[in-house]
């Protein structure tokens, strides 16, 4: 694939045929001329395949670094020219896309603010209308498959250019552990609606903090997703934002080595005794149907009782005694407390969904 290049001959940026892990890093922001070649510089001989660099920085307040804009694409082409590394940054308008096709930057990416928004999406999309530049779309901000599929659908119609998926994980009230929530089955479920598209992880952004990269990084490739985007900075002590994700070059690349990437296709040697886990695991998951019918079955009883004596169907303490014992035992079987915690408010909901049934019966004529 070749892009228009306006310093010199088109460059060869095939994204495609790449084997796994394809690696994209560099720093969040292009802070300065020199810290952007620095760092690619560092970087090229980690074996990435694509620099990125935020230009413009969509920022939750005002007053922080919102990035260089325009000027900031030239020293992205020069990295390029000095290295031979393909180069992207962000894009949110048509403005954007216009000056980074002018530039000849390589691939773009449309960052979680405005994969929320279809309208901005679908700005972007007009706006590569009949080019031949690849776009990355990462997962919106709020957990909604459905406004992750629409936006890549929408860049998909704009060109026939590689257009991939970037899982940057999800805010979510309360986290603690990661910047963002992985949700990895929300990525799971984007790869079985979509199976010819490639998703990358972007740790960096997930974990929020450079010890907590490699543990997310090597998750992501046992899933099978098709690269990282990870950010480095020649300094990540003055990095200018999200100082603490970022690692340097040398750093990046340690961790990467440090990976065990196993094939996305070749099955076990023993397929047999994968098939016999496999109807193990299809026998408990009908168990377990089951024994939520029946919890859900009591949950009718507790609401009709509740509807004969006046209570309220939502009991406070008894909810946070179920919260605190039942996170017991499930750390004490060695269950994650994220998945915990999303299992039990959802069995909690449609607790409540079925005793409210119960209560409205008489009320409503049902």
């Amino acid at each position: 694939m070749v892009t228009n290049n306006p310093i010199g001959a088109p460059l060869d940026t095939s994204i495609t045929g790449v084997k796994r892990p394809f690696l994209i890093s560099g720093p969040c922001s292009a802070e300065s001329e020199q810290q952007v070649l620095d760092t690619a510089r560092a970087l090229q001989h980690t074996g990435i395949h694509l620099f990125r660099a935020g230009v413009w920085k969509p920022r939750t307040r005002p007053n922080a670094f919102e990035g260089i804009g325009e000027p900031a694409l030239q020293w992205l082409t020069a990295a390029r020219r000095e290295t031979g590394i393909p180069v992207a940054t962000e894009v949110a308008n048509t403005q954007h896309v216009e000056a980074c096709l002018k530039a000849g930057i390589d691939v773009l990416w449309i960052g979680a603010r405005t994969t929320v928004s279809p309208f901005a999406v679908q700005e972007i999309a007009t706006a590569l209308q009949g080019t031949n530049v690849p776009v990355f779309v990462k997962n919106p901000m709020h957990a909604d498959l459905p406004l992750w599929i629409g936006a890549i659908e929408r860049v998909r119609k704009a060109t026939d250019a590689p257009v991939w998926a970037i899982h940057r994980g999800f805010s979510r009230y309360g986290q603690q552990e990661y910047r963002n929530a992985p949700m990895w089955e929300i990525a799971i479920a984007l790869q079985m609606a979509m199976p010819d598209l490639n998703i990358i992880c972007d740790p960096s952004h997930i974990a929020g903090k450079r010890e907590l990269l490699e543990r997310v990084a090597q998750k992501a490739m046992d899933l099978g997703m098709h690269g990282l985007m990870m950010e480095s900075h020649c300094q990540p002590e003055a990095a200018m934002s999200d100082s603490d994700q970022q690692v340097t070059p040398a750093g990046f690349e340690a961790l990467i080595q440090g990976l065990t990437i196993r094939d996305a296709h070749t099955g076990p040697s023993d397929p047999a005794n994968l098939e016999a886990l496999r109807l193990q695991m299809d026998s408990i998951d009908e168990q377990v149907i089951e024994l939520l019918q029946t919890r859900m079955n009591l949950a009718r009883e507790i609401g009709q009782y509740k509807k004969n004596h006046g209570m309220t169907i939502l009991q406070m303490q008894r909810w946070k005694e179920v919260f605190k014992t039942r996170g017991a035992w499930a750390q004490a079987a060695g269950l994650g407390p994220e998945f915990i915690e999303t299992y039990l408010e959802q069995v909690h909901k449609e607790s409540i969904r079925v005793q409210n049934e119960e209560m409205s019966q008489k009320k409503y004529g049902k």
